[in-house]
């Protein structure tokens, strides 16, 4: 069956869409631009991959990650870190030397995956992936 649509972007609220922007391009690539010169909007192309999209919403309250009774996450990425351990955990340090904050960082052996929040609050995941084709 034919789609119904194609996806477009996925959209994150955050109060300052320039930084947060920065942000991922830093962690997945691309060059994030201001939709159309304004300042509350910022777009993001994702080389062989979405677009990410950035909107203002001042006063925004972050997601709480573990929260399923109220302020959940509601909704997070997950990032490819490679298939080794090596190429992961250059990917952790990375995304920490641009400002994630770490979530839960346990037993990623067993899981395959950490869970940090971005500079906005949004959780998101780096996970590792050994059959790039799944």
């Amino acid at each position: 069956m034919a789609p119904a649509v194609r996806l477009h972007s996925v959209v994150l609220d955050c109060p300052d869409p320039r930084a947060l922007a920065e942000f991922y391009a830093a962690v997945v690539g691309g060059t994030p631009e201001a939709w159309e010169g304004d300042e509350g909007w910022y777009v993001l192309q994702v080389p062989g991959g979405p677009r990410l999209a950035f909107q203002r919403a001042e006063g925004l309250t972050p997601p709480e990650w573990p929260r399923a009774d109220r302020n959940s996450q509601q909704f997070h990425l997950d990032l490819d870190a490679g298939a080794t351990w090596e190429e992961f955990d250059a990917a952790h340090a990375r995304v920490l030397e641009l400002g994630a904050q770490p979530l839960d960082l346990e037993d990623r052996e067993k899981k395959d995956f950490q869970v940090y929040a971005d500079p906005a609050g949004h959780p998101f995941c780096l996970c590792r992936v050994e059959n790039a084709a799944s």
